[in-house]
């Protein structure tokens, strides 16, 4: 199961990293150097969060599926409220463009979201075990 979701995971940041590339592009031509910044820091942050639950899930696995499930939960539920704390915190700056921020982060989030069911589903893999009769 882990080597299967190693490549998963490996297919996914590529789509993910060539849509965030486009993201670049189009936030810089929109935004100027503050659309840059803010589709970077977009990135940044859609690759962290999914960076922790890759690593945490993928370590409590090794456990049980029990423990995976859990971990992902408890990753998911941190990273809404760090989002939320990110959120409330940059609401009014004028750092970056908040625009570019937004939409290049629900732009990646997207395309991982949607890459691991495309790649997950065109794996051949047995989900039934074979009763051997």
């Amino acid at each position: 199961m882990l080597a299967n979701y190693a490549q998963i995971v490996r297919r996914s940041v590529l789509t993910t990293a060539a849509l965030g590339a486009v993201m670049i592009v189009i936030s810089l031509a929109i935004g100027g150097s503050k659309g840059l910044i803010g589709a970077v820091l977009g990135i940044a942050l859609v690759a962290v969060f999914f960076g922790i639950s890759v690593f945490a899930v993928g370590r409590a696995a090794r456990k049980s599926p029990q423990a995976m499930m859990i971990t992902a939960m408890t990753t998911y539920i941190l990273k809404i409220l760090l989002l939320l704390f990110f959120v409330t915190r940059f609401a009014g700056t004028t750092a970056f463009n908040s625009r570019m921020f937004g939409l290049t982060a629900l732009v990646c989030i997207l395309a991982w979201s949607a890459s691991q069911v495309f790649w997950s589903m065109r794996l051949k893999t047995p989900y039934v075990e074979p009763s051997g009769r």
